[in-house]
């Protein structure tokens, strides 16, 4: 759809459930004040075109749509058309920075894998134009924006200057979970693509992380715990370390922050063997994984199906080895609050039916820590450590 348009027109395609997308083909207008963008029609059109779009890739989700900004595409006669402060040759891309963005899960899933699904085909000669835009978000992620963009980011709400483009997008295309389809792509790129374009996006730590590994000639496998302080904290944290260390691994406890650069998460997991961490949205960082790493996640009761649909389809893909440990009954704080013949604790997959998202969120998400059996996990480990070596 959209695919064939004559100049002039606007076109959008509504039929993905996950996010509408616009193309406006000819010279393009922004008017931030107004929260429009307007299409020179051809002066012959009978009557003026008018869409409107809120461009972030989560419509089916009203709540959090109705807080996204909504973007009034229209054609204008050229006689009122208003003077061009700024005037670009390339094309412009808009899309918000609202919803979910500060959380890193969602900063991919809805956010630059879709960008780079939207954008990738334009190498670069591209616009950003960003609704909502945070500054914070720029700078944690411009090395990644840098391998989409050439040009610097307009702060749509906040940039009152008219800026004109010869075509522009608004919104963004999404696929699947974490996920590229490359037969929905123009060129078939893929998750593989765009997991390369985040190693060329910090190629400078990964020569850093190469030289490191030449230097180090008798190779002692890194495990990498990815860490949380609150909710599916690991509670005997320091007993596993203690016995992943006798295991004879390279240990490092990451705990991601919103202020630490990516760079630095980049370099820990980069140079490791094996990740590992409870399910949460910080163990989207896998991205940073060599093809040859393994990826253990830790999975919480009552948390199987959100596990396997946030990482575990997904760290294949990516050419990662993906394996889960799944607690037992007794590993899992729950098993303490409620007794191991609650429902809750005994069958989670029962109690959650008809319960809602909010239910899964307080109870299992929110309200669960996990106490890890050394003997159980040490068996799962002393594995990965021979795999380690031999790679």
């Amino acid at each position: 759809m959209c695919s064939e348009m004559a100049n002039n027109t606007i076109c959008c395609d509504r039929t993905n459930y996950h996010s509408d997308i616009c193309f406006l083909k000819g010279n393009t207008i922004t008017n931030s004040s107004s929260s429009s963008i307007l299409l020179i029609s051809n002066p012959n059109s009978s009557s003026p075109t008018v869409e409107k779009i809120r461009p972030y890739t989560r419509k089916w989700e009203p709540f959090i749509m109705n807080k996204i900004p909504e973007l009034c595409l229209k054609t204008v006669n050229p006689s009122i058309i208003p003077r061009c402060d700024v005037r670009h040759s390339v094309t412009a891309l808009f899309f918000s920075l609202g919803g979910y963005t500060g959380n890193i899960f969602h900063a991919f899933n809805n956010g630059l894998i879709p960008l780079y699904i939207t954008s990738q085909h334009l190498n670069r000669q591209v616009v950003f134009v960003i609704l909502e835009y945070r500054h914070w978000w720029y700078t944690k992620y411009r090395e990644i924006l840098s391998q989409l963009s050439a040009y610097p980011i307009i702060d749509f709400s906040n940039d009152e200057r008219v800026h004109c483009f010869p075509e522009a997008i608004v919104g963004l295309r999404f696929h699947e979970t974490l996920m590229i389809d490359p037969s929905r792509m123009r060129d078939n790129k893929s998750t593989v693509d765009f997991k390369t374009m985040l190693d060329q996006a910090y190629q400078n730590q990964n020569q850093i992380r190469k030289q490191k590994q030449d230097q180090n000639h008798a190779h002692k496998p890194k495990l990498v715990i990815v860490a949380r302080k609150q909710t599916r904290a690991i509670e005997n944290e320091q007993e596993v370390v203690a016995m992943a260390r006798d295991i004879g691994f390279e240990i490092e406890v990451l705990r991601p922050e919103n202020t630490m650069q990516m760079s630095t998460i980049y370099e820990s997991l980069s140079t490791c063997d094996i990740m590992m961490g409870v399910h949460g949205a910080a163990l989207t960082h896998f991205f940073f994984l060599r093809p040859e790493s393994l990826f253990i996640q830790i999975v919480p009761l009552g948390l199987d199906e959100l596990a396997r649909m946030c990482f575990g389809d997904v760290a294949p893909k990516f050419g990662i080895e993906y394996e889960e440990y799944k607690i037992r009954h007794t590993e899992s704080s729950l098993y303490t609050k409620y007794g191991g013949d609650d429902p809750i604790v005994r069958d989670p997959e029962s109690v959650m039916k008809g319960k809602g998202w909010e239910f899964t969120k307080k109870v299992y998400l929110e309200g669960q820590n996990v106490t890890l059996d050394i003997n159980r996990l040490r068996e799962r480990l002393i594995l990965a450590f021979q795999r380690g070596k031999q790679n």
